[in-house]
């Protein structure tokens, strides 16, 4: 058997590189039956031991098992986001619960949690890595019911599988949803603005539906489509944004609203079972943030002043359209890069050129990465991927040792999830003896075959902020894989990857990738200095689109079982909780309504996403203190990788934090940043 399934032996491919080439959608499901049975097997072995609980015979033999359901699950869940079909989805719908049923298996076994509350008990003489993961296990193990009597349980299995369930089907739904909703044109004339490329790109996604003589303009995951910002067809643009904002509420058979209030209705009976008010302040209890109060007061600082911006940057738009039409949703982004390029003489489609994905990925993000850290990167074209558009790139450090490797998956695909997202196929661990391998997943517009790949700048400061979180994977120097890289508080994860975006203005890294596509002219300084200052404007509407959304996301995880009453209208319960939370701008939409909020309803993001401008707060001041020391150094870089990247979950993120910042973190450079301090003015020159 193993010999005919790659998926149950250990791959002999560097680094554990899965034998993807090997790999058939019939190996998942009894891969998973094996995965399953070994893991059950290793810990009743551990449960019903013998001899005493100590750290070796019980955490550290945890963290040995399930090898195979690790390794299957890691391939799997990453095919079923990048590359999924319908097999695939049926695998998911299938397995999705029975994982669930698996971890409450292991996580309310009576005699296990009483070998982890014994050894949890005795942690004090642990070294400090092994201490944290003892409390790492029993917290886990608390939250997960462990203490909650059998009657409790039994119920508490039942919501967990069905939450499962219906999450799988969530992502389902959106992404038939969204491939349905693609808008297709039948005149080019309608696509007037876009640039030759992106009608092309329009034209490629038409021939792959097999619409002959038409363009199809594929949506991304947020509300805002790229292309509202060049479209100079107004109705046009009004079916964009209205298929964008309609998805998963359709009314079809890929309507996500009944998922949405089942989920919510669901979390909030788990959260009461466990002894919690609500989902939110389930979640937030092992955050960073402790309690939903704390994230509603950082939230509450942004809010007024974001708001104020956007009404003040809706004011200029309306100005520049004059008395032609009023100010839609659909009109703010082309109005708003009209107004960039007045004030700025900043025209975001001319300069695309400048950013060509091989020169962004060489020397831009990987240069950077080898200034701060001395890493380099080799293509190997010999180490297949999981798709034939998936790249992989060897990484060594500065002394020459192998670090792990690299995955590029770049290019959008019907088949693939919308937005952008790292994975790991294997953890780093000293424990295990693993080295890393993690994946970037980008939904960059496939050019026709011969054409190259020119991205617009929120896709350049996208492929940087992913390439921070494989950094975060690649740099981890654990020895427990449950710490490994990304393995870290929530409102934490997004910390590293948001200041290595910072890399992607920074003047020499800039400077070394921002080069014209056919000429290899570098863009002109005094272009760059337009770009710079040009980074406030705007900031008014992002912020409250994103403020919208992290509310929004509240709203549905404070309802509670006692005083909320059953929803049974999305829509209006969004108008509603967008209302009282002060940031109802009918022109500026929440990046996400609830109906394709992926994030929350298909993620893990639950009342957690917050954590993307918590996080800001963190990596804002980060940003301040690189350039107090030099800015782009092997000093500075080896600092932020030992006192933070390498780290992973090992140490609390907070010590962290103040081990490589040298004191708490403070908010008011991010104020400065988003154009959100008393003094600052969204958009003017400096």
């Amino acid at each position: 058997m193993n010999s005919l399934n790659p998926l149950l032996v250990q791959s002999d491919l560097p680094y554990q590189l899965p034998p993807f080439d090997r790999i058939e959608l019939a190996h998942y499901r009894p891969a998973f039956e094996h995965g399953m049975a070994a893991q059950r097997e290793e810990v009743e072995a551990i449960a019903t031991a013998g001899e005493a609980p100590t750290f070796g015979n019980t955490v550290v033999a945890l963290e040995r098992s399930g090898e195979v359901l690790r390794r299957v699950s890691a391939i799997f869940f990453n095919q079923a986001a990048a590359d999924t079909g319908p097999e695939i989805q049926a695998i998911e719908t299938e397995v999705t619960p029975r994982l669930a049923a698996h971890h409450d298996a292991m996580y309310l076994n009576p005699e296990l949690f009483s070998r982890i509350k014994a050894v949890h008990a005795d942690r004090e003489a642990l070294e400090p890595e092994s201490r944290r993961l003892v409390e790492r296990y029993y917290l886990d193990f608390v939250r997960a019911g462990a203490a909650l009597p059998q009657d409790k349980q039994t119920r508490l299995r039942e919501l967990n599988e069905e939450l499962s369930s219906l999450s799988s089907t969530f992502e389902h739904r959106l992404l038939a949803d969204t491939t349905a909703s693609a808008v297709v044109v039948d005149d080019v004339g309608h696509l007037d603005g876009l640039s030759d490329d992106a009608i092309a790109a329009a034209a490629e996604a038409a021939k792959e539906r097999h619409l002959p003589d038409s363009y199809v303009l594929s949506l991304v995951l947020p509300t805002s489509q790229p292309a509202l910002a060049s479209l100079t067809n107004r109705e046009v643009r009004e079916r964009l944004h209205r298929a964008s904002t309609k998805r998963g509420s359709n009314g079809n058979e890929h309507d996500t609203t009944d998922i949405v209030t089942r989920m919510t209705a669901l979390r909030a009976e788990r959260a009461a079972l466990l002894g919690y008010r609500d989902h939110a302040s389930y979640v937030l209890e092992d955050r960073m943030a402790g309690t939903p109060a704390a994230v509603h007061d950082m939230l509450g600082t942004l809010t007024p002043a974001a708001v104020a911006n956007a009404r003040a940057e809706a004011q200029r738009l309306q100005e520049s359209i004059g008395d032609a039409y009023e100010l839609r949703a659909w009109d703010w982004s082309i109005h708003s890069e009209r107004v960039r390029r007045a004030t700025y003489d900043i025209d975001a489609s001319e300069l695309r050129p400048y950013f060509e994905l091989e020169q962004v990925l060489h020397h831009g993000v990987f240069f950077a990465a080898t200034q701060l850290y001395g890493v380099t990167f080799t293509e190997r074209q010999d180490l297949a991927g999981y798709h034939p558009g998936v790249r992989t790139f060897e990484v060594f450090d500065d002394d020459g040792a192998a670090l792990g490797l690299f995955l590029l998956d770049a290019y959008a695909r019907e088949s693939k999830h919308g937005g952008a997202w790292m994975s790991s196929f294997v953890d780093q661990s000293r424990l295990l003896g693993t080295r890393p391998v993690v994946v970037n997943n980008l939904n960059i517009a496939r050019p026709p075959d011969g054409e190259p790949t020119l991205m617009t700048f929120d896709e350049v400061t996208t492929m940087f902020h992913e390439f921070g979180h494989a950094l975060h994977g690649l740099l981890s120097e654990v020895t427990y894989p449950s710490f490994s890289g990304t393995e870290v508080l929530q409102d934490f994860v997004e910390y590293p990857s948001q200041v290595n975006e910072m890399w992607a203005l920074w003047p020499e890294v800039l400077a070394n990738y921002a080069r014209h596509h056919s000429t290899g002219e570098p863009l002109p300084q005094e272009v760059v200095d337009r770009l710079l200052a040009s980074q406030t404007w705007g900031e008014g509407y992002k912020t409250t689109e994103y403020l919208a959304a992290a509310l929004l996301d509240l709203a549905w995880h404070q309802i509670d079982t006692e005083t909320t009453p059953e929803i049974t209208d999305v829509a209006a319960f969004e108008s509603a909780a967008l209302e009282r939370a002060g940031v109802a701008l009918d022109a500026v939409p929440p990046r996400y309504r609830s109906a394709y909020f992926a994030h929350i309803f298909g993620g893990g993001y639950a009342a957690g996403y917050y954590s993307y401008i918590w996080s800001e707060v963190l990596d804002a001041d980060s940003l301040e203190w690189f350039r107090e020391n030099g800015g782009l150094t092997r000093a500075n870089g080896d600092h932020f990788r030992a006192t933070l990247l390498a780290r992973g979950g090992a140490v609390d993120p907070m010590e962290a934090f103040r081990a490589f910042r040298g004191r708490d973190p403070k908010i008011e450079p991010l104020l400065t940043r988003r154009g959100l301090k008393p003094g600052v003015t969204a958009g003017s020159v400096r």
